[in-house]
């Protein structure tokens, strides 16, 4: 064998290599669970409802729902991919306040959901509850996807394949491969990976009004990736800066601007669902 050939030789070894160890260790790059269930709404003043789906491929899923008693609409909230549903509970309670109800869960390997994360997994949880979804038909209100984080890339997918009358995108990004564009390394082992969570060109097949908001201070997520998402989304979108904000905030340092934006934005959600359905009778 001569050195031209043991070279493509090593050359192949190190790319399969490389291939399978990244493969092996994307889940533990990209998801960051904690299992159990500690805080609940209701210690921070809001009830809600327990309750558990199964997935196509056999997974439960901790599913709860916070039910408000004239809402407004109904959000379905993807949480981003660290904790669970208890770190994410005071949030999901001040969504509620915002006069809609909330129905969020816990991804697959996630506090009390069975099995074990990967992308394709996430986007069979997403099926699972957007099919338990359409299968109540008892809401009767508008429905809004909202994604945090990584969960701007589950809403988005949900949006393909249930319509939503409005989608809120929050710390979000267009895809992977922007998120790790501004490591080298982390860039060239993207190469070998399988985890795309294409957030903007899944939001290039839906067709509703949508609102993005992202932190000017997101150590995590940088606000020019947020800016980059808002301008690959078509239709009606909105983009809100959230001043002084960064990734994990609960809420940011203006919570009124805040919360401000999304009343507003659901507001003008419930205003148009009212309008279509006063042309139909």
């Amino acid at each position: 064998m001569n050195m031209l050939t043991s070279l493509l030789v090593g050359a192949v070894v190190v790319a399969i290599g490389l291939v399978v160890g990244v493969r092996f260790l994307e889940p533990a790059f990209a998801f960051f669970p904690t299992a159990g269930e500690t805080e609940t709404p209701r210690d921070v003043g809001v009830p809600f409802e327990a309750s558990t789906i199964t997935t196509r491929d056999g997974e439960r899923l901790r599913v709860w729902t916070l039910p408000h008693p004239v809402p407004r609409a109904l959000v379905v909230y993807f949480h981003g991919n660290g904790g669970n549903l208890s770190v994410w509970s005071s949030i999901l309670a001040g969504v509620q306040r915002q006069g809609v109800t909330v129905i969020a869960f816990d991804y697959r390997g996630y506090g009390a959901s069975t099995g074990r994360p990967t992308e394709r997994g996430l986007y069979s949880d997403v099926d699972a509850i957007v099919d338990a979804i359409a299968r109540s038909d008892g809401y009767g209100i508008p429905i809004i996807f909202w994604g945090r984080s990584l969960g701007t890339a589950m809403a988005a997918y949900a949006a393909t394949i249930r319509r939503p009358d409005g989608v809120i995108l929050e710390s979000g990004f267009p895809d992977a491969m922007s998120v790790t564009r501004s490591s080298p390394v982390m860039a060239f082992l993207s190469l070998f990976s399988t985890y795309r969570f294409p957030t903007a060109d899944l939001m290039k097949k839906v067709s509703v009004p949508v609102l993005v908001m992202h932190g000017d201070n997101d150590s995590v997520i940088p606000y020019a990736l947020g800016r980059a998402l808002f301008d690959r989304i078509n239709g009606p979108k909105q983009f809100v800066t959230l001043r002084g904000a960064d990734h994990n905030d609960a809420t940011p340092p203006d919570a009124a601007a805040y919360w401000n934006a999304v009343g507003s934005f659901v507001n003008s959600i419930a205003a148009q669902n009212r309008e279509r359905r006063s042309d139909l009778r």
